[in-house]
Formats: C-alpha cells, structure tokens, sequence
C-alpha cells in the first residue's frame, strides 16, 4: 500500500471515531474520587493532585508521570503545563486555572521536590491502580480508567467554552477530526435531552 493510500485508511479510521460516543466522569465524580484519595494512610496528598492533575490537564498518564515540577510555569500571568513527553514527541503547553498552579506549587515545596524531580514518581500500571483502587472506593459505577478522566476534562472543557479548536491543541490531537469525538457526545445528549421533552 503506498503512502497515499495509507493515509487515506488512516483518514477514514478517523473520521469514524469521530462519530464516536466517549463515556466521562461528571466534575461531581472527580470530587467523590478525590475526597477518597484524602483518606488514606499512604500518599494521600500525591494521589489526591494526581486525580486533579489528570482532569483539570486531560494529560495522558504517560505524560503525567513525566512532568516535573520545573514544567508547571507562570508567565505573563498565565499558567500552564509544559507537557515534554507529549504522544509521537510532541511537546505542548496546556493551560490550568493559577488556583491549580499555585496548589502544585504547595505540595512541591511541602515535599521539597527540586525543579527536576517529577511530580509523579511511578509508573502507568501503577497510575490505573491508583484511579481503579480509587473510584471502586468512591463507588462509581462506570469501567474508570486514567484516560477517562481525559474525556472528562475535554467534555468539561468544552461544555463551557465551546470550542473545538482550542480543546484541540490542549489535548494534542494532531487533527480537529479526532476532537469532535466530544462534540458528538454533547450533540447526542442534547438531542437526546429535548426529544424527551416531547408530550404526547
């Protein structure tokens, strides 16, 4: 298959997931799994900004645990991730609240973690087990895994703000087809919401 004709599958491949329906946690599920993360005996204050981190970024775990804490930055009065670890290489900026900031600035200097030291140090298997253990204690009842809380932040986002575009760079899509995943979720939500408005 030439080159191409490759990229022509991979389009189609695409365009299909788009008309995707994504599961997500609701802001209101993210607090139950962080107030779990608050109780217990070991890493609490870890796996609590770890939770946060994952929902308020949309971060691939993969790029989460190689944050260190020299890539959370404020410049010209904005915030934002320095993601170095991003998929294919790709490295990219991704904003966050400076309330978020400045609590990832508070666990750095209470743990006196030096600018090269990751924020989390440990590896993806130990990332899902964190959230599984978690959310199965928060009594979720959906199949929770770190990348979901990826679809949760993107739902979010964009429920408030409404653009693709933008939702697109902070998630590091490398195409706008891949982002619009979100956008027929809320469309079928919707659609589903007013239909059943419907007297007879």
């Amino acid at each position: 298959m030439d080159n191409q004709n490759s990229l022509a599958v991979v389009r189609r491949r695409e365009i299909v997931k788009a008309g995707y329906i994504v599961e997500y946690l609701t802001p209101e599920e993210i607090e139950r799994m962080v107030e779990v993360a608050k109780t217990k005996k070991k890493n609490r204050d870890r796996d609590t900004l770890f939770i946060r981190f994952l929902f308020i970024t949309g971060a691939r775990v993969s790029e989460a645990i190689g944050v260190e804490v020299r890539d959370v930055k404020k410049e010209g009065g904005v915030c934002y991730v320095f993601i170095r670890q991003g998929k294919g290489n790709k490295k990219r900026k991704t904003g966050i609240p400076e309330a978020f900031y400045n609590e990832i600035m508070a666990y750095a200097y209470k743990k006196g973690l030096p600018p090269d030291k990751k924020l989390f140090p440990f590896n993806r298997q130990r990332g899902w087990q964190i959230i599984k253990g978690v959310s199965k204690k928060a009594g979720i009842d959906k199949n929770v895994y770190p990348h979901l809380l990826r679809h949760s932040d993107a739902i979010y986002r964009l429920k408030k703000t409404g653009n693709p575009k933008a939702l697109q760079h902070h998630l590091g899509h490398s195409t706008i087809t891949m982002t619009m995943r979100y956008l027929a979720t809320l469309t079928e939500e919707e659609a589903v919401k007013i239909e059943a408005e419907v007297e007879f």
